[in-house]
């Protein structure tokens, strides 16, 4: 938890946990080279109260004569009729208090108070609310925030023994035995109750099942870390879900790298349960390589192999502009741009068109087309339902339907996609809609507009991948 010369701010509520890791710090200090600080964060939760217990934090830190770090936030309003919410609150602003201090360069580690008596109200509490084994993991040791917590190993009654003998006075926190925040039935009524009536050890059998589960999501992180290359990858949209990979992946493995590609998603795990993961593993393997479902904050949609987790977002606006080359085009959302250019080279290269075996990415395309076959100015817009042509080279028209379907177009990549039509000489660009299609992404020019050995001048339309943060393959981590 601690490396020789640590400054080690000790988080104190002014209550007997954190009193008494404040003590016993003191007395290991020396002897380990910390250098300790006091820090308190005042909720105004209870009034004057709340004033009186910074006031005994400062005066505890002042007699043993350390530094003292005091903060406050404005008072915290749960939803009505939602009194736990608070509790969420009131942790998000303790979290952020000691991440200042780390940040600001007066705190290595901030240590906390939690005992093993926490943790076991902790588990029963997540047992409760039907946790799987990463929920159950419950309190950890220590973090990657700098969070450590000594005395996770100690109960509580062995705090008050330590109090006692040293006739150390601490506060008492008013709202403990509020019987609207489940966490107080649980400790007050449901796990005294347990312990007596079932087993007299239960508290630390709790604790032990946190120490299995937290072993066996740290060998499990290992292994997302190992398969998600193989399983995700990156969009301008969000995550994507190689279903094939992810079949051939131990179910306890595959259930968590959903949970990971979930946190990845919509950045935490928050009401996402068992069934939430169910309901995605079953897309996964459902025969029909499309459909849908909606998690908490997030949204899982497979087309084909792959499944994107979307988070809600502003619907990509369509576009409609009139082309005139040289030009360059980026769609909204896209991963890619498109260039125009007019060249009297027609041997520039054909296309050249890499579809990535996972479909997470394309090499750069080039498209020819004979300018002087345009009769009229271009419009450049997105794809609509309806769209057909006939692509050089084939013997009859297509519906892009069909094409993005052979092709294996994921869904949410057809909105946005680039189509070259014929502009209407009696209509603006703005109302233009020309059926006339001479050009699409992928699929290349239509019949009769590709460019020839006796073509002179060439419409050359080439793409390139746009190196985004959006669109890199996620790391495990």
């Amino acid at each position: 938890m601690f490396a020789a010369g640590d400054r080690v701010a000790v988080a104190v509520s002014g209550g007997p946990d954190s009193v008494c890791l404040l003590l016993v710090l003191r007395e290991l200090a020396p002897r380990w080279n910390l250098h300790l600080s006091v820090a308190h964060l005042n909720h105004h939760l209870r009034g004057a109260e709340s004033d009186e217990d910074a006031r005994f934090v400062q005066q505890l830190a002042g007699s043993l004569g350390l530094p003292c770090h005091l903060s406050a936030v404005d008072t915290l309003q749960p939803p009505a009729g939602r009194p736990d919410n608070l509790e969420q609150a009131a942790r998000r602003a303790r979290r952020a208090f000691f991440a200042s201090l780390r940040s600001r360069g007066l705190a290595d580690k901030v240590a906390l108070g939690h005992t093993l008596s926490d943790q076991a109200e902790t588990v029963l509490f997540r047992l409760l609310r039907g946790a799987g084994p990463p929920g159950l993991a419950a309190i950890l040791p220590v973090t990657a925030e700098g969070l450590v917590r000594p005395l996770l190993t100690v109960t509580r009654d062995q705090v008050l023994d330590f109090l006692r003998q040293r006739g150390q006075a601490f506060r008492e926190d008013s709202t403990n035995p509020d019987p609207r925040f489940a966490r107080n039935r649980i400790r007050r009524d449901l796990l005294p109750a347990l312990t007596r009536d079932w087993n007299p050890s239960l508290p630390c059998i709790l604790a032990h099942l946190a120490d299995l589960a937290r072993d066996d999501e740290a060998f499990f992180a290992t292994q997302i870390e190992a398969v998600a290359p193989r399983v995700l990858g990156g969009s301008p949209f969000g995550p994507l879900l190689d279903t094939v990979a992810l079949s051939r992946l131990p179910l306890a493995l595959a259930r968590r790298v959903l949970r990971y590609a979930i946190s990845l998603a919509k950045g935490d795990l928050r009401r996402v349960e068992f069934h939430h993961i169910e309901r995605l593993l079953a897309l996964s393997k459902s025969s029909q390589g499309s459909g849908s479902v909606d998690l908490p904050g997030v949204r899982g949609i497979r087309s084909f192999h792959q499944i994107l987790l979307e988070t809600p977002a502003p619907p990509r606006p369509p576009y409609l502009l009139d082309l005139v080359p040289p030009a360059r085009f980026a769609p909204p959302g896209g991963c890619f741009e498109v260039q125009f250019s007019i060249s009297e080279d027609w041997t520039a290269p054909e296309c050249v068109y890499n579809d990535s075996s996972a479909g997470f990415g394309s090499a750069a395309v080039s498209h020819r087309l004979d300018w002087d076959s345009i009769p009229t100015g271009l419009i450049l817009r997105n794809w609509k339902a309806g769209d057909c042509y006939q692509p050089a080279g084939s013997d009859r028209s297509f519906r892009l339907k069909e094409l993005f379907a052979a092709a294996r177009v994921p869904s949410w990549e057809r909105p946005g996609w680039p189509i070259l039509c014929l502009k209407d000489a009696s209509k603006d660009c703005a109302t233009s809609r020309s059926e006339t299609i001479v050009w699409s992404r992928r699929f290349g020019p239509a019949a009769g507009y590709a460019a020839t050995a006796r073509t002179r001048r060439v419409l050359v339309i080439s793409e390139f991948p746009v190196d985004t943060e959006s669109n890199r393959r996620p790391a495990a981590s």
